[in-house]
């Protein structure tokens, strides 16, 4: 017996288990899903990923927030020390107005003239 005879003879009994025109190996298509636990895992993962998002954004709008609110605060302090500089202004100018004016000038100086008893 030959290499290639030996070689045919072992062909021949390989097909004849498996019968005609059939491939010795056989796939199967399985279709592949996820089980009860591991969707129950995902969906846990999906909502702690969602909620860390919700909280940056949160803490990001909080900050800015405690920026706004300083802002505010300083404009009330700067907007309170223009009032108080402008009543200051007002003040001086009045009393330089009241010296210069011309009702001023038309004034005559009281000089004591005795005392009252």
């Amino acid at each position: 017996m030959t290499y290639s005879s030996s070689l045919a003879l072992g062909r021949q009994r390989a097909v004849g288990r498996m019968g005609r025109q059939q491939n010795t190996i056989s796939f199967r298509h399985q279709e592949r899903t996820l089980g009860p636990i591991s969707n129950t895992i995902i969906l846990i993962m999906l909502a702690c990923f969602l909620g860390l998002l919700y909280l940056t954004q949160v803490t990001k709008t909080n900050i800015y927030g405690y920026k706004i609110n300083d802002l505010q605060q300083q404009q009330a302090q700067l907007q309170a020390q223009h009032d108080n500089l402008e009543v200051t202004s007002a003040r001086l100018q009045s009393l330089e107005r009241v010296q210069t004016s011309s009702v001023a000038k038309d004034l005559t100086a009281i000089t004591p003239s005795g005392s009252v008893q």
